[in-house]
């Protein structure tokens, strides 16, 4: 009985056409390595997730999975958004899998380190995370956001790693667990810390992508920090009220100033300091409606209990086939 764990490293992927076969040829040699070493099973695959590509995403994949015994591929029949599409790879990985890896189709991330991934897990972790040793190959501006980003979820008591995206390893049984979470409103990167289970990090260095352009531009990570922050605190909701309160007792006491100024025949007619007013407190008030306007959203999605994705095509099939230098047990 081979009691080497079976891997699967999920990769999900939208228009990624320009990249995809490097891609599958440096997974497949790593996957082969691993194998070598007696760190995971000969049947281990790569399970790729095409989440509704408009390119040749998902020929690239079919036809690769025809030809390799160990890619493997999900069609989901429309975009899905990246969580989504991973959280799809995750559950369709979980059903044949000891353990699962997570990595995006670009590559940024050093795959040298799935073999540190996997050694951990023979240690006994469950989750190990792969995180960016520096940000040297980020441009001023997005390095500079992305610590702000770190540092106000901290203040908010929201538990991330600092410098992790979705570059991790994840045993069987913290995939079930995290299975549980049914919530529409998906952000991993605060779910998968809540788990408790053992957990370790590995260091390295971000790479530039291989090819193509990235699929998150200033806006999708603008509207990805903001999902993150509003699915996992209520805090800025106690912030607007604690805005609103503070701003009541200003006024209150312009009002009493203004009184006293009119007993005392001092009043100076003007309508700039009314109408910069006006402006202050109705902008307050459209950013206030705004925020409650987001949790009301966020609800609203919830309480449909819509599924969050749909698997137009599953290819992820049980397979008993060896890698060439593989040895026999």
């Amino acid at each position: 009985m081979n009691h080497y764990p079976k891997l699967t490293i999920v990769v999900p992927c939208y228009n990624e056409e320009e990249v995809l076969p490097d891609t599958m040829k440096q997974l497949a040699e790593m996957l082969e390595s691993l194998a070598n070493s007696n760190l995971i099973r000969e049947d281990s695959t790569l399970l790729f997730v095409d989440d509704g590509s408009r390119d040749r995403t998902w020929e690239i994949i079919e036809t690769a999975s025809a030809q390799n015994p160990h890619v493997k591929g999900v069609k989901l029949s429309r975009n899905a958004g990246h969580q989504n599409a991973l959280l799809a790879g995750l559950s369709v990985a979980s059903e044949r899998s000891d353990c699962v890896i997570s990595i995006d189709a670009d590559l940024q991330d050093d795959i040298r380190v799935i073999r540190t991934f996997v050694e951990k897990y023979w240690q006994g972790y469950d989750i190990v995370y792969g995180v960016r040793d520096s940000r040297k190959t980020d441009t001023w501006f997005k390095r500079t956001t992305a610590e702000g980003f770190y540092w106000v979820m901290g203040k908010l008591g929201i538990q991330l790693i600092p410098n992790h995206a979705d570059f991790r390893l994840m045993s069987k049984r913290a995939l079930e667990e995290l299975l549980n979470y049914k919530e529409t409103n998906l952000f991993l990167r605060g779910i998968i810390p809540l788990l408790g289970f053992p957990s370790a990090k590995v260091y390295y260095d971000r790479k530039e992508r291989l090819a193509g352009e990235s699929k998150y531009p200033l806006k999708k990570m603008l509207a990805f920090a903001l999902d993150g922050i509003t699915s996992f605190s209520i805090a800025p909701i106690r912030f607007v009220t604690a805005l609103g309160f503070i701003t009541f007792i200003l006024s209150a006491v312009v009002g009493i100033y203004a009184i006293v100024q009119e007993l005392m025949g001092r009043t100076v007619s003007g309508w700039t300091s009314l109408i910069l007013s006006i402006w202050l407190l109705g902008g307050l008030e459209l950013m206030a409606v705004g925020l409650i306007g987001e949790y009301i959203g966020k609800i609203f999605k919830e309480v449909k209990r819509r599924p969050r994705y749909t698997i137009e095509t599953n290819l992820y099939k049980t397979s008993r086939s060896s890698f060439a230098s593989r040895k026999e047990e």
